[in-house]
């Protein structure tokens, strides 16, 4: 069964432009603060990860505004993993502003697993316990 972690954000004064609109720049660390969520569910956080010598930098990013959003503005951001190997994961994320539950964006990131010379590596071999966790959550 796919897992999908969901996080409640409300929109900060500063994540506005001179539009009243949430600039496009601020909907990454949404995706990144899901993201974190999502693997804490796992059974680690990331900052596990990185003690241990390896981390999981993004290497491809897209985002679909379909809706703006504005000041004090109450959201849902879900995030699954929709595609797992070894070496790499691939986040997908959904943006709803609450309560009505109305999409407003879609994203995904792409990520490497790397060591700390950000050299590939096998996370099924490396990590096996977080691997298999995260798999039976795909």
């Amino acid at each position: 069964m796919t897992y999908i972690n969901k996080t409640r954000l409300t929109v900060r004064y500063a994540e506005t432009d001179m539009m009243g609109i949430v600039h496009h720049s601020r909907y990454y660390p949404w995706f990144e603060q899901a993201r974190t969520d999502y693997l804490k569910e796992s059974g680690f956080k990331y900052s596990e990860l990185e003690k241990r010598g390896f981390m999981i930098p993004v290497t491809e990013t897209q985002c679909k505004y379909i809706r703006g959003l504005t000041y004090e503005d109450e959201i849902l951001v879900t995030c699954r993993i929709e595609k797992m190997t070894v070496a790499r994961i691939e986040f997908f994320y959904e943006i709803f502003k609450l309560p009505e539950m109305e999409k407003v964006s879609e994203g995904r990131t792409k990520h490497g697993v790397v060591d700390g010379g950000f050299r590939p590596v096998n996370a099924k071999k490396v990590f096996p316990d977080v691997w298999e966790k995260m798999a039976s959550m795909v």
